[in-house]
């Protein structure tokens, strides 16, 4: 097994913008020096809580800062920017990385969003599928285009002048292009198979019950019999809810407590899916009415919490109920205590990862 790192991130409404945006910039620098193999971010223009407005920017800021950790968007929500502008950014930030970079998409899940740049009433899963595949084509296909959709049109017919390079979008450095990566959000996700079928490869959200992500593996297994090859473990990415400390009242204080960082993060998703009609995420049994879905009740199931021996038990038992999966992305939350927030990282790839793989038989 190996570790990766995935933040949305989500920081407390009072907190300076500047200091938010230092201090998840450190967690990834971290990541990097402690092994970690991947780092995702998330997006979204109209949040004061998840307050990262660019996960391509964010990166770019990274570019020079970490040294073998692969980053990805976590995701570029795609029915809110013209596809001819993810296409050239996302090119060039691969340039950038060095050839370091996974693209994370989604068709974005904050409604606030959708409705700031005018699509909350428009099928935003089709203009997702019709963005990528432009994406892809500017990437294939080369100028002067001519991509015409429902949604949007990509030429340089009118303009091209070849012989000094006007008209033409870039392309990655990795070829055919990165990594797509693609979030599973839902219990027996439909779009995962889709995904699948097209050679990209999941992540299962940190804010699922185990059962649910547990449900996402055969999912992907049929997408790539679609495809027709082998489903690989090693491919399927994990997030979970973890902290490490080196004494379990200090965990316990940390991970549920009224200050705890980890109880602001999930108010806020369990607010928003309760708004959103999704809080079936958090049910066991999907005949629950909402009111039964509590901060606590999804603190108790999704927070795997404790000293490194404790945390290393309970995710074994968490993967015993999921299956066998490649990489465990730690869910990061906001460092109300910078120290304790950095040292959960530093034991969880120092002690748990090891004995986790010594658990399972793996070399990673």
């Amino acid at each position: 097994m190996k570790l990766g790192f995935f933040t949305m991130p989500i920081h407390p409404l009072g907190k300076d913008w500047r200091q938010c945006l230092r201090e998840d910039r450190e967690a990834f620098i971290l990541a990097d020096e402690l092994g970690f193999t991947e780092g995702y971010v998330g997006e979204h223009a109209t949040d004061q809580a998840e307050n990262i407005t660019s996960s391509a920017l964010f990166i770019a800021s990274l570019a020079d800062a970490t040294k073998n950790i692969r980053l990805g968007t976590g995701t570029v929500n795609m029915p809110n920017t013209h596809p001819a502008a993810v296409a050239s950014q996302i090119a060039m930030l691969d340039h950038l990385l060095d050839g370091r970079l996974n693209f994370g998409i989604s068709p974005g899940g904050l409604l606030s969003d959708a409705e700031a740049f005018g699509t909350l009433d428009n099928d935003r899963t089709a203009m997702f599928v019709e963005a990528i595949n432009m994406v892809l084509d500017i990437w294939k296909l080369g100028p002067p285009y001519n991509l015409k959709g429902k949604y949007w049109t990509v030429s340089t017919e009118r303009t091209m002048i070849q012989e000094i390079g006007q008209g033409i979008l870039p392309t990655p450095l990795q070829k055919p292009h990165p990594p797509i990566i693609v979030t599973a959000v839902a219990p027996f996700s439909k779009g995962l198979v889709s995904a699948a079928a097209r050679g990209w490869e999941p992540i299962s959200a940190n804010f699922l019950l185990p059962q649910w992500v547990a449900s996402h593996w055969p999912k992907y297994v049929e997408g790539c019999e679609q495809d027709g090859r082998e489903a690989d473990p090693a491919k399927w990415r994990v997030a979970k809810s973890v902290f490490v400390a080196d004494d379990l009242e200090t965990a316990k204080a940390y991970a549920l407590g009224p200050q705890s960082p980890y109880r602001y993060y999930y108010k806020q998703i369990v607010t928003k899916m309760k708004t959103s009609g999704r809080a079936n995420l958090f049910k066991s049994d999907q005949a629950m009415g909402d009111d039964a879905v509590t901060v606590d009740s999804v603190l108790d199931d999704l927070v795997i919490w404790g000293t490194p021996e404790k945390v290393t038990d309970d995710l074994l038992a968490f993967r015993e109920t999921t299956g066998d999966f490649g990489t465990l992305l730690y869910a990061g939350k906001d460092w109300a205590d910078r120290d304790l927030g950095r040292n959960s990282m530093v034991l969880l790839a120092e002690k748990v990862l090891p004995a986790l793989n010594s658990a399972v038989g793996s070399s990673d």
